[in-house]
């Protein structure tokens, strides 16, 4: 596999991920399908705390960024990668289809 192609592996498995998480959200309308005003509000919420997060770890030197053939290299700022941003994205969608899937789950399951 080329260095190129290995560069972009991580967050091509990002999206891929979020894709297959949409795909899921959609056939059981559990999130962004159910109410995409509201999830979008959860989800820049959610970024914008855990980038909150990392930066503040990352100001305290306690995340740093490890240099790796799966990565882009493109910094979003200093110890900050591109693909936490797609991450984060990612963990919080699965965080709410999880959540909402084990509501409905349960809920159906006490009929």
């Amino acid at each position: 596999m080329g260095e190129a192609m290995m560069s972009v592996l991580y967050l091509a498995a990002l999206v891929l991920s979020t894709a297959g998480m949409l795909l899921i959200d959609r056939r059981f309308e559990l999130f962004i399908f159910r109410d995409p005003r509201r999830a979008a509000v959860v989800l820049a919420a959610g970024l914008v705390f855990f980038l909150a997060w990392d930066l503040a770890g990352i100001s305290l030197g306690v995340f740093l960024h490890g240099d790796g053939p799966y990565m882009t290299g493109v910094m979003l700022a200093p110890q900050l990668p591109l693909e936490e941003l797609f991450f984060l994205l990612f963990l919080c969608h699965l965080t709410m289809v999880l959540t909402l899937g084990a509501q409905r789950f349960l809920r159906g399951a006490r009929r």
